[in-house]
């Protein structure tokens, strides 16, 4: 029988079955390890085959069908790669804050980097709208300038007033859509505006840290009553990019990968070469300064694979 996964605990998935129902179910033993380098080898949004279990609501998945696509970053496990945040997703959706916590530009691009990566639309919502004041919020239209300029979607919401609901209700309608961001900006607030039958817990910022705790622990599918299915997942503090190559990095920055056939030699690497397109549209204005200090900073990481 096959299924989708809709939830992910760790050892045990539960699966939406194509006849309706709903099963508990775990990884058969040699699956677990087959060829698998992540620490979770089935992630929500998955396509499996599961043999029920006689007589139990418990299942056993026996085959992972192959993804269309899928997000991934570095994982905490040293024993592992990576782990893999969600699968067959139309588009990811970064939630952002500009306080309460913050969230920086750096953290913004590797999100982004990775979608590019794994040609996943994406866009970011700026949250928290209620919070700004006047200064705050010139920061954050500079912030939306940025990425506007190179084709991201950018849009602005108050998940605790409902502020420009209606807006995103029309941008997740009928897709899969990854909900990501750190711990605190509002994820499960937003989701429960967007679906009250979701009842996402929510806490407040820890004052000490300024940083949010975590009140999603597990990833989840959860349907939107206007078409289509969020993936919620915990709170990200770090986003570490893996499994791109030094030399490919540029291709996943879209400003830069307009220019580079310009550039004069083939295997620019958009740091100090001599007729570089890259550097020279970055003094020119065309890039912005913060976007390449992101790629310096992945480029000159120990290993940009992890």
């Amino acid at each position: 029988m096959k299924g989708l996964v809709t939830k992910s605990t760790g050892s045990w998935y539960d699966v939406l079955a194509e006849d309706g129902s709903v099963y508990q179910c775990r990884i058969k033993g040699k699956f677990r390890t087959r060829d698998i380098k992540t620490t979770n080898p089935v992630a929500v949004g998955d396509r499996v085959t599961i043999v029920p279990e006689p007589e139990q609501s418990t299942a056993v998945i026996t085959q992972l069908h192959d993804r269309e696509n899928y997000m991934i970053r570095k994982s905490v496990n040293l024993s592992k790669q990576a782990q893999i945040i969600a699968a067959n997703i139309d588009q990811a959706l970064l939630v952002v804050t500009l306080a309460s916590p913050f969230t920086s530009l750096g953290f913004i691009d590797r999100f982004l980097v990775t979608a590019e990566a794994y040609a996943i639309p994406a866009g970011l919502i700026f949250n928290k709208l209620d919070l700004f004041s006047a200064e705050g919020l010139d920061v954050l239209h500079e912030y939306e300038a940025i990425y506007t300029a190179i084709g991201y979607s950018c849009y602005e919401t108050s998940a605790l007033e409902g502020t420009n609901l209606e807006i995103i209700k029309q941008v997740l309608k009928d897709k899969t859509t990854l909900i990501s961001g750190h711990s605190g900006v509002g994820k499960s607030t937003l989701i429960n505006a967007l679906n009250p039958a979701a009842g996402q817990r929510t806490a407040d910022i820890s004052d000490w840290s300024d940083k949010g705790r975590h009140t999603t622990t597990f990833a989840e599918m959860i349907p939107l009553p206007f078409g289509g299915q969020l993936i919620d997942t915990p709170g990200i503090r770090e986003l570490g990019i893996i499994d791109i190559e030094q030399q490919e990095l540029g291709h996943f920055f879209p400003e830069m990968r307009e220019l580079m056939n310009d550039c004069r030699f083939n295997d620019c690497r958009h740091i100090n070469e001599p007729g570089c397109a890259v550097l020279a549209a970055l003094e020119e204005g065309h890039i912005a300064p913060s976007r390449y200090e992101s790629y310096l900073s992945i480029y000159h990481k120990h290993d940009t694979r992890g």
